[in-house]
């Protein structure tokens, strides 16, 4: 039986620079890596984020592919790209899934486990 997965890990990093916590904007830069650890070559369709704030403030994001592409991926190929994202506090998560289809037409959700976006205080690690 043929196996469809995409294994999915997430490097979140907080952007200062971008940000501005007078207003309540804090910005943070997510690098996905995207491999596919299973037998089928398959497509990556689109993709479903939920942003939640420390408030509890849910956001949720939805769109064709991933930064403009929709990269077809062999058994043991990977894909990274960076985005970014903005939330209201200094602490949030991150979790999602990317809808994919296999060659042979099968269809599967690759999930994104949960991640911290989270100012890191200089000094405090």
């Amino acid at each position: 039986m043929s196996t469809y997965e995409f294994t999915c890990s997430v490097e979140p990093q907080y952007l200062p620079e971008q940000s501005n916590p007078v207003q309540g904007v804090y910005a943070f830069a997510y690098t996905v890596t995207i491999e596919n650890t299973g037998d089928v070559p398959a497509q990556l369709i689109s993709r479903h984020w939920v942003i939640t704030d420390a408030n509890g403030k849910v956001e949720e994001v939805k769109g064709l592919g991933v930064i403009g592409q929709q990269p077809f991926l062999k058994p043991g190929e990977g894909f990274e790209y960076t985005s970014w994202t903005r939330i209201g506090t200094p602490r949030g998560t991150m979790s999602g899934s990317y809808f994919c289809v296999a060659e042979d037409g099968e269809r599967f959700d690759a999930v994104v486990p949960a991640f911290s976006l989270a100012v890191q205080r200089s000094g405090l690690h």
